[in-house]
């Protein structure tokens, strides 16, 4: 897989393919992701971490290593994490949309500055998931709702997005998260 080039077209989500990384330029126009209600201006919270392929549906990114089959989340494009493997070079993949439910915790605390807090705070729930086809357990927030007492370790989980805050230029920014399938 080529590195992701922006290609833009306003009001479209735009990269090269195979993915199209989430770059959202203001039209008004609904977003065409189901689950993700970013508005005009959505941008990913973090850069790079998912993306939408070809058939519409929403992915992370993450990395493997071509020398012993090891995945990563969030991606890197140097070495291997491997502790028997030497390999130098790894290769931005699109991780599973689904897993199970290993372990979760629910937040009942505000995180402290610098990180966005809605007002009035509202418990959550954050879940590892382990991926269907890697194997790989990604730690991420469960949807809003949602709380510990939903939750039950092999429950299938998918992907999701929702906003995190608004930045100061007025940005709405996204996060993926986690919702019971």
């Amino acid at each position: 897989m080529s590195p992701q080039r922006s290609i833009g077209v306003s009001g479209q989500w735009h990269a090269s393919p195979p993915h199209r990384i989430f770059r959202w330029q203001e039209t008004g126009a609904a977003c065409p992701v189901r689950g993700l209600n970013v508005g005009a201006r959505g941008e990913p919270a973090i850069e790079g971490s998912f993306a939408i392929d070809d058939s519409g549906s929403p992915h992370l990114i993450g990395s493997r290593c071509p020398a012993c089959g090891t995945y990563m989340f969030p991606p890197r494009s140097l070495d291997c994490p491997s502790p028997g493997c030497e390999s130098g070079t790894l290769e931005p993949v699109a991780l599973s949309r689904r897993g199970r439910l290993s372990s979760y915790a629910e937040h009942r605390y505000a995180p402290p500055p610098p990180y966005p807090a809605p007002e009035p705070f509202e418990p959550f729930a954050v879940a590892a998931v382990e991926l269907a086809d890697e194997g790989l357990i990604v730690l991420g927030k469960v949807v809003a709702g949602a709380l510990a007492e939903d939750l039950a370790i092999g429950t299938e989980m998918e992907l999701a997005f929702e906003p995190l805050y608004r930045d100061e230029d007025g940005a709405q920014r996204t996060v993926y998260a986690w919702r019971i399938a």
